[in-house]
């Protein structure tokens, strides 16, 4: 694989990172979310047998939001709603990191993902049903861990259940992308001095997608 091949990846990875973190500070705030990002988003958590990264995402539009948002959180002199996503984005990378050092975790969350997955495709397509099944797994598994991720938010939109479960469905799917990176050879002080060359990705990547 080229370093250019490398780099597309994992920007494409770090992008399915960012949105999440993007929706989860929308939800937070709002009460509001783009469904279509959300589903391209729970998508990641079942795609266990990808052929490519795109795939994981169902294709590279699923990640569109992320990949925006990327690319405005990166950039020099940022705003404060890609601020507010960085500061997600960075803790979820955090979060993936005590999760990568346990490998008894990640044996439960696939496990769990798998019998999820089953219910999703049997029983239900419905976004908030699948939701409810993922909230339970990363509230077991990723919740436990010594580093957990702080919302802040309308408590109007935190205190409602609904909403609580699909952002702890989406921080999952959040650890689910940046373990994703890491496997394709993302590390944080690589992130730190590529910061440039991915958010030049991001762009080309977004200009692919007819976004300027």
């Amino acid at each position: 694989m080229s370093s250019d091949d490398s780099l597309r990846n994992q920007t494409l990875a770090l992008a399915g990172v960012a949105q999440t973190a993007r929706i989860v500070d929308q939800i937070s705030r709002t009460g509001t979310y783009p469904i279509e990002y959300l589903e391209a988003s729970l998508h990641s958590l079942f795609s266990f047998d990808a052929s490519n990264v795109e795939g994981v995402y169902g294709n590279i539009q699923g990640v569109k939001l992320g990949l925006q948002n990327l690319a405005a959180g990166l950039a020099p002199g940022s705003d404060e709603t890609a601020g507010a996503m960085m500061r997600y984005f960075l803790a979820i990378l955090h979060l993936e990191g005590k999760f990568a050092a346990r490998s008894d975790l990640q044996e439960i969350v696939h496990s769990r993902l798998q019998h999820a997955s089953y219910k999703a495709t049997h029983f239900t397509s419905q976004a908030k049903e699948i939701c409810h099944s993922v909230a339970a797994v990363y509230s077991d598994t990723l919740s436990t861990l010594p580093f957990r991720i702080k919302v802040n938010g309308s408590a109007q939109h935190l205190e409602n259940e609904g909403n609580a479960e699909i952002i702890r469905a989406l921080l999952l799917a959040g650890v689910r992308s940046a373990f994703l990176w890491r496997q394709l050879g993302g590390r944080r002080w690589k992130l730190t001095l590529q910061r440039g060359r991915v958010r030049g990705m991001a762009l080309e990547l977004c200009r692919e997608l007819g976004v300027r």
